[in-house]
């Protein structure tokens, strides 16, 4: 009964923190690109301060549009926010840990770009469908590329659950390996494709023919417009922590020890803020690559998740007998 009060407890904050704190990790790594550019750069709050202007504007709906056009920032959102419900942020034993299936977390992902990609296409304006359709040859690698990493993964922990993975990952002594310095690099590759950053999308970039994500909701505005870009910065926040959780494990609290509690706050946060440094670094040390050959680039993230899981089967294979 106690383990199962702490686990909601720890639950509850953990929704707290993830929630509140996506659009201060969009600050943190736009303001650090920025110092990292020689520029002052916005406030760490301004993410804020953007989607509470949105939110006071009215949302303008093109003639084009059908009644679905409200629908898809609501399906994006709904599917990110169960999503980031299901990634451990700061501890492992969340009241959602058995849910979080590695199948589901695809499918959610799947579900809120597809949403995203049909919003691009609700006005039949030219933008937003190039965008779609940009968006969705990608997500025939991501998709696939993860879904190979699902059998590296069940390969090494025997669960199919980020909390069960993680888990291993922490307490199994698993060492360093070949097979998972290629699963990093390739879901590396995939978490920059899913949260629309260089070298695959410039999300500070105004320029219609290079667009991915943002071409799709050029015709939103408003509150929905508000929904799309919260939505993006809880898939950055997820990634960052879904990376964390399964390849630094380390100082992630139990949900039924509240005193590993501060500990794994501290050092989730520690993790945010690096890896947000991390990236403002890797965007400016990097320049968007053109569209057509982001596939190429994708298709080395699938390459290196199908040789992590095969190297992975032969040494187990090899130790088993």
């Amino acid at each position: 009964m106690l383990h199962a009060l702490l686990a909601i407890i720890a639950t509850l904050i953990h929704i707290a923190l993830i929630f509140g704190l996506a659009p201060l990790l969009i600050g943190i790594v736009t303001k650090a690109r920025a110092r990292l550019l020689g520029r002052t750069g916005p406030p760490f709050l301004q993410p804020y301060r953007d989607l509470a202007k949105l939110l006071r504007k009215t949302a303008l709906i093109p003639d084009t549009a059908t009644q679905f056009y409200k629908i898809w920032p609501f399906i994006t959102l709904s599917a990110t926010a169960v999503t980031a419900l299901l990634v451990p942020s700061f501890s492992f034993g969340l009241i959602t840990a058995p849910l979080s299936d590695f199948i589901t977390l695809i499918g959610l992902f799947a579900t809120a770009r597809g949403a995203t990609m049909l919003a691009g296409l609700e006005t039949g304006f030219g933008f937003g469908g190039a965008g779609a359709a940009r968006d969705a040859l990608f997500s025939l690698f991501t998709e696939a590329a993860l879904l190979v990493l699902v059998l590296t993964f069940v390969l090494i922990a025997h669960s199919p659950t980020v909390d069960g993975i993680g888990t291993q990952f922490r307490d199994g002594h698993i060492g360093l390996s070949v097979s998972l310095g290629f699963a990093l690099a390739a879901m590396l590759c995939v978490a920059l494709t899913e949260t629309g950053r260089i070298p695959v999308d410039n999300p500070a970039g105004h320029l219609e023919l290079g667009m991915v994500h943002e071409a799709m909701l050029l015709e939103y505005s408003g509150r929905y417009l508000a929904m799309f870009h919260y939505a993006a910065a809880l898939r950055l926040i997820i990634w960052v922590s879904l990376i964390s959780a399964i390849f630094l494990p380390f100082g992630l609290a139990n949900s039924a020890d509240i005193l590993s509690w501060p500990g794994g706050l501290i050092l989730w946060g520690l993790k945010l803020i690096i890896g947000a440094f991390a990236l403002a670094a890797f965007e400016v040390a990097t320049a968007k690559m053109r569209v057509f050959r982001v596939p190429e680039f994708l298709g080395v993230a699938l390459l290196l998740g199908i040789l992590s899981s095969v190297f992975l089967f032969v040494a187990t294979k090899l130790g088993g007998s």
